[in-house]
Parts: structure tokens; C-alpha cells; sequence
């Protein structure tokens, strides 16, 4: 039976929504006009009530019968999307005892959530994170009962927006349909109506281009391999991976297919690409007076024209709206006419060739103008993030004159940072553009416990009761998911919230939700992790640089640890102008400093709480995984610890103590691979096998498998002596990796301090490069089989882990 806890919480923490703040009334006709038209194009409400009955069937099989969805209109809620609990004149135990009405199928899985988890005490996540907890749901006929007249909860905004641009790479490259099936179930629970559809998309392109006579051939030199499409279609790089086969774009636009028709059953409006700019540079040959240019290198190691330095055709140029319209008009061919929002980023860490105002307004013209010869009614969804990054460029000026290159209600920006550094404060509301606020919280797809619980419980609030309020949605736009799942269910209950959440009962709640029952040693455990590892107010981005995982490249000497560590690293780690992302060396300090916002003494008591409950809620897998999830983040801390005791040893020249530390460093990573090793959801394994599962023939196989090793690793071209600016960026704490890359690496780096301690020399960093790229370069080519089932007691490594570096 369900704790009756939850009945009393429940109005608690159930709101009835107000209505968003009101813009002016033409800005008000402009928006209301585009959701009208959108609404439109939405499936019929038997084919959206189907989708509901879909996600309960492969949900909760078991209560297939116990719930009753209906599509309503708007007008039932105010003229708000909403959804509505409430009880059915149920007669016998067969029939539904929950009705759950909405405007669209996504409000009726919505609603079901919303239930599942405040009046079951039930909890979904990603299944690498832990998976369902549905084991406080009652049976079928004792499901527990609304009060009085139901409830009613409406948006406060009318979008929830989904996915970032590269998301596509670091998450989803090698997703086949069944997996893509649960992200859109799991999207609809959460009530996201607003995804990015992204996949397939080089199908289309190649289709166009070759009608402008560009041959298939040309293309081979154009599109990034499966692991590096994102950045191939954003214009950073060309070829890097490839080629794509013609399987393998058959298949992704299948894929496609299958995506895009699941989001609308669902009422979805799904967000497809268009044309940026980006060509193959055959088309400078084909198209000899067209004004196409060259990029400049986005992290090479030595401007390599293999991979860098990309072309762009020049809004202005009438082949661009050509070639605009035409990608636009082939998407509407390939799968209907289901959306008007497209996303464009053309300026996303490219800076146009002057900041002449006058001249951004006629770009940005430009680029719409290709959209709306496609479609008459296409809206310019645009990343904000080149507001943050290259913000010495987009000032006041620059930012109004591409903001108002097109009439009010045709763009939409997406405040992407705005859990961190939020534009629409300093830029007066985007001066009066539609915007969505948006949480990125993850770069590069990492594995590292963060968050900012504060900001997203409150931030979405603000904006939207603000004076002047453009707010017309809530988003996430994280890299990489499934992680974090505690940030993850926050941030999407602010799409149907109007008052801060009150986050201490609400983490209550989701502990009890997540595992299944209440235990106060995990209740604590929350409440401190709460206060410390979800409480980042630094100001600086998640990105995980723990040195297990990004073994700093430098010279330690005391006589030219600093100049190499500013000449040699800080590139690496602050590899876009402006960023500023990570954290790597302090102002002042001579050492390498991994990214701490936090006590990790109250984290490590945390731990111990965790530890203290795992006898309550052993076979909880929402728990193993959290439980190995903060073991792994408490023992890489207390690594880059050691690993800073073993630099200050070579300083110190005492080679005794560097050979201690140098040791424990080691063992650390090879105790951390063992606890990963524990749970099926931190494996190489799993990676690498879903990469290899989509590919038709052994050739595929080995470059799918070089695509997956090559990104979590090294990532881009290296010479022989230097590694690539993006090596770790997409670092991950994966059983496997451990042990066979990061290991031998930090073995390596440790070997040469000693011997360039014993000899009385210099470290020799030339050669311990050489050597590492070597064996880079050599794992990322190998086809070394890693397991994909999990081994080993995780609560049991935990407390041996915890005995033997705390205890």
C-alpha cells in the first residue's frame, strides 16, 4: 500500500497555475497566431488519445485499464494547455478508476506522471539512470482517489523545449528505434512539447546538394562521421570520422521518419533544421561568382584543411535562399508539413565579418527570408549561447540588429545559459524577442554529480513574472543526458509551475519517490547534497575536469610548471574565444585546479548516510546507481587531491613520496573502474556495442567503433607530439575507460617524472606526448571487446571503498 504520506503532501505541493505574465496585446496576437497555426497541424485527438494509452501500456502494462484519457479543448482550461485528474463513476473494478484529460497527448502523459508520482509515490527516469520505481503504485482497483472536484494544472508558458544541437552527437548518435521510442515516451511524461528533430538530416542534404550538381563523392569530404555530425553541420569541421555510407543515411532518415511521426501522435511540434550556411566547398567550383568563404580553424592542432576551416555561403548571396528553400521544401516532402519552427545558428561561434549593424540586420534578413521562401509561415528558433560566448562581439548594437531582423513573433531564442549567466536580464528581455529559458547544466555529455537546484527552482519564475516578460517557455538544452536525474525532474516540473519550488520537501519527496519508501539516512544524505554538490553558485559551468579523467599536459618544474601550464592546457580547456567554461588554473596559482564548488568533507558524510541506508533498499536499482554515482564523485575528488601530493613531491624532488602518490593516483583509478564496474549504467561496453549494433557490414563496424572510441577520448586530429585541443572534452567515467586508457596514461605521465627525477633532469614532455598519442591512437583503433552486464556487489565495493580511503 502507498504511504499516506502522499495523500497529505499533495495538496501541498500541488498548484493551480496562473497564466503567463501578458505581453503587449499586438506581441500577444503574434504568439497566440503561431500556436493557433501550430495546433493546427496537430494529430487528431483519437490519434493522440492512442499515444497516452501507448506510454501507460509500456509503462505500467499492469494498469493498462485503470485510466481513462480524453483531449479537451483549450477553452476547458482557460485557453491554456493544462491537464485535469479526476475520478471515474467507476462501477466495476475493470473499468478506470483515474480520468486524465488535456489539450494534447502530451498533457495526458503529463497528467499520468504527475499522479504516478504524487499520489503513488512512483518515479521515471532514464534507465541509465536508475530506471522506473513503480513498486508503490497500488494493484488495479485500489489506486488511490483524487479529492473532490480534481485538479486542474495549466502552463505558465506554452512551450517546453528539448535537446541542444550536439546533443544528437553525444547522446543519441547510436540510438536505433526502440531506444528513441522510450525518449519520446520519457519526453511526453515530462511534458516536453517542443524537441528538436535532428536526425537524418544529411539524407535530405544530400538529396539537395547533388541537385545543385554536387556529387556524392564531394559529399564524402562534407559530412562528419556518425560521432561528429553536430559540429560537421554547425560549420566547425568537414569529413572528420567519415565518410557516411549510403546505409547509413538510408537508415538514419528511416529513422527519422519513425521520430517525427511519434512526436506528432504525441501533439509534439517538433523543430527541424535549416540551411546555416555551411556548404561542401565544391560548390565554390560549381558556383564560381557565388560569395562563399572560408572559415577560420576551429581547433586543429595545426590548421589541418583535412578536417578545418569549412566554407560558408554569404546569407546575402541569392544561392542561399536557393539552397534555403530548397532544404526547407525537401523536409516538407519527406515528412508532411508538421512544423513551422526551424533551427538556425548561423553566428554560433562563427562571428560575421563585421559588427556594422546594418550589415547583421541584412544577414539575419537573409537567413529568414531562405526559411520563409520554404514555408510562408516558418519561425527562426536561434541558440543564444553566441550572446554569452562571444559576447564581446554581440553588443547592444549588434544584438538589436539581428534580433529585429525579422518581424516580431517569426524568432524565438533560446536563453541556452540561462541556469548560469542569463541574457535576457542584461539584454532587456532580448529587446522584446520571444525567448524560452533555458538550463544547458551539461557540456560534452560528462559524468560529474552537478547542479544548481536554486536557480532552476526559482530562475524560470522570475523571468516570467519580470517586468516586460518575453518568456514564452522553459527548456533544456544539456549536451549530454542521463545523468543528474534529480536536476533533470525539477527542471521539468517548471513547465508546469508558477510558484518557486520550496526544495527541501520537494527533495524529501523525491528521495522517497526515487527509491521507493522513506529511509532518513538517505532523506540527510539529499539534504546535504542538496547544500553542496547541487548548490554550484560560482558562476562557472559544469564541466568535468577531475584529473583521473583529464590528466593535466604540463611540465610541473617549479621553474617552468607555470609558463607550460598557461602555453600547453589552458588552450585545451578554454578552446573557444570567450567561453570560459572551465575552470583550470586559478589567476594566481601555479597548479592545476580541478573544478570544487563544494566541502568535500560534508559530501563525504553524505556518502557515509548513503552508505548507512543501504541495507533498506538493496535491489533498488534508482539506488545502486546513485549510490556508485556518488562513491565515484566523492573517490575522483580525493584523486585530484593525490594527484596534486604527487606534483608537490616532483617539486620537492623526494621521489619517495612521488612514487606513493603516483601509486595511489593509480589505484584510485583502478578502485573507481572496479565500483563503476558494479552497475550496468557506467560500462564502455554499452557504448561501444550500440555503436557496432548499427552497422550493416565490417567496414562500418571498425569506423563506427573508431567514431565511439575516438570522441570520448581524444575527440579531434592530433600530431605526433600534440594532443588534440579537445582531448577529454567528452571524458567519461566508464568502467573500461579506466582501466585501459586513463590508467596507462597516468602510468606513463607518472613514469617520465620519475625518471626525469632520477636522472636530475628536466621532464622530458615531448616524449611523454609521443608516447601517449601512440597509445592513444592505438586504443582508439582497437576492437578489444568491454562487457555491457554490470558484476560485483555495488553497496558492498562502496563500503570497502569507504573503509579503506575514509575510514
Amino acid at each position: 500500500m502507498v504511504s499516506s504520506m502522499y495523500h497529505l503532501i499533495s495538496y501541498s505541493i500541488i498548484l493551480l497555475l496562473s497564466l503567463p505574465v501578458a505581453l503587449s496585446s499586438s506581441r500577444t496576437d503574434s504568439i497566440d497566431s503561431l500556436i493557433s497555426r501550430l495546433d493546427s497541424k496537430k494529430s487528431s485527438p483519437p490519434v493522440q488519445e492512442s499515444a497516452a494509452k501507448g506510454v501507460l501500456q509500456r509503462l505500467l502494462p499492469s494498469h493498462a485499464r485503470s485510466f481513462q484519457f480524453k483531449i479537451v479543448s483549450k477553452d476547458v482550461c482557460g485557453g491554456q494547455s493544462c491537464f485535469l485528474i479526476n475520478n471515474s463513476n467507476q462501477l466495476t473494478q475493470n473499468e478506470p478508476q483515474i480520468i486524465i484529460k488535456g489539450s494534447t497527448a502530451v498533457e495526458l502523459a503529463s497528467g499520468l506522471h504527475w499522479y504516478l508520482k504524487y499520489w503513488c509515490g512512483a518515479h521515471i527516469s532514464w534507465d541509465k539512470t536508475g530506471g522506473i520505481q513503480i513498486a508503490s503504485i497500488p494493484v488495479p482497483g485500489s489506486l488511490p482517489r483524487i479529492k473532490d472536484e480534481g485538479i486542474m494544472i495549466r502552463r505558465p508558458v506554452p512551450w517546453n523545449y528539448y535537446q541542444n544541437v550536439v546533443t544528437s552527437s553525444y547522446s543519441y548518435v547510436w540510438w536505433n528505434w526502440e531506444r528513441w521510442e522510450k525518449e519520446i515516451d520519457w519526453m511526453a511524461l515530462q511534458g516536453i512539447n517542443l524537441p528538436l528533430a535532428f536526425t537524418g538530416q544529411e539524407a535530405i542534404w544530400q538529396k539537395v546538394f547533388m541537385n545543385f550538381n554536387v556529387s556524392a563523392e564531394d559529399l564524402n569530404d562534407f559530412f562528419g562521421g556518425p560521432a561528429f555530425l553536430a559540429w560537421a553541420r554547425m560549420g566547425n569541421l568537414h569529413a572528420w570520422g567519415g565518410p557516411l555510407s549510403q546505409n547509413w543515411l538510408d537508415q538514419q532518415l528511416a529513422l527519422q521518419k519513425q521520430i517525427v511521426s511519434r512526436m506528432l501522435e504525441f501533439g509534439m511540434t517538433p523543430v527541424l533544421p535549416s540551411f546555416s550556411g555551411n556548404v561542401p566547398a565544391a560548390l565554390k567550383k560549381i558556383f564560381p561568382s557565388a560569395n562563399i568563404t572560408r572559415l577560420g580553424d576551429w581547433n586543429t592542432v595545426d590548421k589541418n584543411p583535412r578536417w578545418c576551416c569549412t566554407y560558408l555561403l554569404n546569407p546575402s548571396d541569392p544561392l542561399f535562399v536557393e539552397i534555403g528553400e530548397a532544404f526547407i521544401r525537401q523536409q516538407v516532402k519527406e515528412y508532411g508539413d508538421v512544423t513551422d519552427i526551424y533551427n538556425c545558428d548561423t553566428f554560433n561561434e562563427n562571428l560575421p565579418p563585421t559588427s556594422d549593424p546594418l550589415f547583421i540586420s541584412s544577414l539575419g534578413a537573409a537567413v529568414y527570408k531562405a526559411m520563409s521562401k520554404g514555408d510562408p509561415d516558418a519561425v527562426w528558433l536561434m541558440q543564444g549561447w553566441l550572446f554569452y560566448s562571444d559576447s564581446a562581439f554581440w553588443q547592444p548594437p549588434q544584438m538589436k540588429a539581428l534580433l529585429h531582423s525579422v518581424p516580431f513573433g517569426k524568432m524565438i531564442v533560446l536563453d541556452l545559459f540561462a541556469d548560469v549567466k542569463p541574457i535576457w536580464r542584461s539584454s532587456s528581455q532580448f529587446y522584446g524577442t520571444p525567448y524560452v529559458w533555458c538550463m544547458l547544466h551539461n557540456f560534452g555529455g560528462n559524468i560529474e554529480m552537478y547542479g544548481i537546484l536554486d536557480a532552476i527552482s526559482t530562475g524560470p519564475v522570475e523571468a516570467r513574472v519580470s517586468k516586460n516578460s518575453t518568456m514564452v517557455g522553459v527548456g533544456m538544452c544539456m549536451e549530454g543526458i542521463e545523468h543528474n536525474p534529480v536536476v533533470y525532474e525539477l527542471m521539468s516540473e517548471m513547465a508546469f509551475r508558477s510558484e518557486k519550488v520550496q526544495l527541501l520537501d520537494w527533495l524529501k519527496t523525491y528521495s522517497r519517490r526515487r527509491y521507493g519508501k522513506a529511509v532518513h539516512q538517505v532523506e540527510a544524505a539529499w539534504e546535504i547534497l542538496y547544500h553542496t554538490i547541487y548548490n554550484c553558485s560560482d558562476g562557472i559551468a559544469n564541466h568535468n575536469s577531475d584529473f583521473i579523467a583529464k590528466l593535466p599536459d604540463w611540465d610541473p618544474s617549479i621553474e617552468s610548471g607555470q609558463d607550460s601550464l598557461k602555453q600547453d592546457n589552458i588552450y585545451s580547456f578554454l578552446h573557444r574565444p570567450g567561453t570560459r567554461r572551465f575552470l583550470f588554473q586559478g589567476p594566481s596559482s601555479p597548479l592545476p585546479q580541478a573544478h570544487l564548488w563544494y566541502s568535500t568533507h560534508e559530501v563525504i558524510n553524505a556518502l557515509q548516510l548513503f552508505i548507512d541506508g543501504g541495507n533498506h533498499l538493496r535491489g533498488s536499482l534508482t539506488y545502486r546507481y546513485d549510490l556508485v554515482d556518488l562513491t565515484r564523485q566523492v573517490l575522483s575528488k580525493l584523486a585530484n587531491k593525490v594527484y596534486i601530493d604527487a606534483i608537490m613531491a616532483f617539486r620537492n624532488k623526494d621521489a619517495h613520496d612521488l612514487n606513493r602518490h603516483s601509486q595511489k593516483f593509480i589505484q584510485l583509478i583502478k578502485d573507481v573502474d572496479v565500483l563503476l564496474a558494479s552497475d550496468d549504467n557506467f560500462l564502455l561496453g554499452t557504448w561501444l556495442e550500440s555503436a557496432k549494433g548499427l552497422a550493416v557490414n565490417p567496414h562500418e563496424t571498425r569506423q563506427y567503433e573508431w567514431n565511439a572510441r575516438t570522441q570520448v577520448t581524444m575527440w579531434y586530429d592530433t600530431m605526433k607530439t600534440n594532443q588534440s585541443k579537445l582531448h577529454d572534452y567528452a571524458n567519461k567515467f566508464w568502467s573500461g575507460l579506466l582501466e585501459d586508457y586513463y590508467l596507462p596514461r597516468a602510468a606513463t605521465y607518472f613514469d617520465h617524472l620519475e625518471k626525469s627525477l632520477k636522472k636530475n633532469e628536466k621532464l622530458n614532455l615531448q616524449a611523454w606526448r609521443e608516447k601517449w598519442i601512440t597509445l592513444s591512437n592505438e586504443w582508439q583503433a582497437d576492437k578489444k571487446h568491454y562487457p555491457v552486464k554490470a558484476k560485483g556487489d555495488a553497496l558492498a565495493i562502496s563500503k570497502a571503498l569507504y573503509g579503506k580511503y575514509f575510514g
